[in-house]
């Protein structure tokens, strides 16, 4: 069974997506700890419905967000799942008709290293606004498959279902192409300097990409500094946060 993440900024119809993928086979409870709820379901596909008949997918209804800090709960939840749990495929819902906004995630999640498909929704509100979206030349700069939906009418999510079974296995994952988000010439030595540091600790930089845990330590991220004090290479990492001219990041 092959584990879907569906994430996305509230309102871009995340919802139903997920009543869509998973029709009468959902699940809901709360995630660990919180009372924010916690939807799953099931979802065959491949021919037919059967069981056996085709590929299966555990859906994770992840809540709606616009950021993947530590502040915000459901922030945290979010974010710890896909660290934690590390789902085959995660899938980023955007508003087609509000790309800028929406791109802000999509981009924290490649930061992430999550094996990502992008699924444009409201893609009918698109075509009767006129917007002109390059599907392919986002997905080329993105790296990722991005996928025109209308959760409201299922339009495109049978391409989206194979497009997730695609991503998961282990010949695409290879086959992508990892973007970097730069963030200039002093800060990149700053995050290279502790992405070094994080790298000698193999259990760390094993279970959570180096260069993620870098730029964390560098914005001071209550979780990651934790993690970061009970590493053998503590006290390095963070003397090399420490820029130039002696002084912390801000």
């Amino acid at each position: 069974m092959t584990t879907v993440a569906l994430i996305g900024n509230p309102n871009v119809g995340k919802t139903e997506l997920f009543n869509r993928l998973t029709g009468m086979k959902q699940k809901v409870g709360n995630w660990p700890g919180v009372t924010v709820e916690k939807k799953t379901g099931k979802c065959v596909v491949g021919s037919g419905s059967g069981e056996g008949s085709g590929e299966e997918l555990e859906v994770v209804d992840l809540p709606g967000t616009y950021s993947l800090t530590a502040h915000a709960l459901d922030e945290l939840i979010a974010r710890d799942y896909i660290v934690e749990e590390k789902p085959e495929v995660v899938v980023d819902i955007l508003d087609g008709t509000n790309l800028e906004r929406n791109l802000y995630l999509t981009l924290l999640l490649l930061e992430l290293e999550a094996n990502l498909v992008v699924a444009l929704n409201q893609w009918d509100v698109v075509r009767k606004r006129g917007i002109e979206v390059d599907l392919e030349k986002l997905s080329e700069l993105l790296g990722v498959p991005v996928l025109p939906t209308v959760a409201t009418t299922g339009e495109g999510v049978e391409e989206l279902k194979e497009a997730v079974v695609k991503a998961a296995t282990a010949k695409e994952r290879e086959k992508r192409r990892k973007v970097v988000m730069g963030y200039g010439e002093d800060i990149e030595a700053l995050i290279k300097n502790v992405e070094k540091a994080v790298s000698k600790d193999a259990e760390l930089s094993g279970k959570y990409p180096p260069r993620w845990l870098a730029i964390k330590v560098l914005e001071k991220d209550e979780k990651v500094l934790k993690l970061v004090e009970n590493s053998p290479h503590g006290v390095e990492i963070k003397e090399a946060a420490v820029n130039k001219k002696g002084g912390e990041t801000k």
